[in-house]
């Protein structure tokens, strides 16, 4: 059974810094492409940054220059790194894994990131 789970989530004021950290049980990490979603109150869950599993990161435009996405395959863990946060910026955080081959998906279990003004 595949797992994922979130960390490092909680409140900061604007202007800080979060790391979540999403460990991956169950599966080959290197075979998955991972990615960060977010789902703020009332919106649709979005994109907010992916890294396949040659390294190459994407990410929504609005978070370009101030979030930055790892992962480190010795340690099954995906990162993400938020510098400079907003108050656009609370939602509720959710790691998920795809097969590159098959192309299953699996989700974290989410964690809350609130950044007050």
């Amino acid at each position: 059974q595949v797992q994922l789970v979130e960390s490092g989530g909680g409140l900061v004021q604007a202007g800080g810094s979060l790391r979540l950290s999403c460990t991956v049980s169950g599966s080959t990490f290197s075979i998955l492409n991972m990615a960060w979603y977010r789902q703020a109150l009332g919106k649709q869950r979005e994109l907010v940054a992916g890294i396949g599993v040659g390294g190459s990161p994407v990410y929504e435009a609005s978070v370009k220059g101030r979030f930055t996405i790892s992962r480190d395959n010795a340690k099954n863990t995906a990162y993400l790194q938020m510098n400079s946060l907003k108050v656009e910026d609370t939602a509720v955080y959710y790691c998920k894994g795809r097969r590159i081959v098959g192309g299953s998906e699996y989700w974290g279990q989410g964690t809350q990131v609130t950044v007050s003004s």
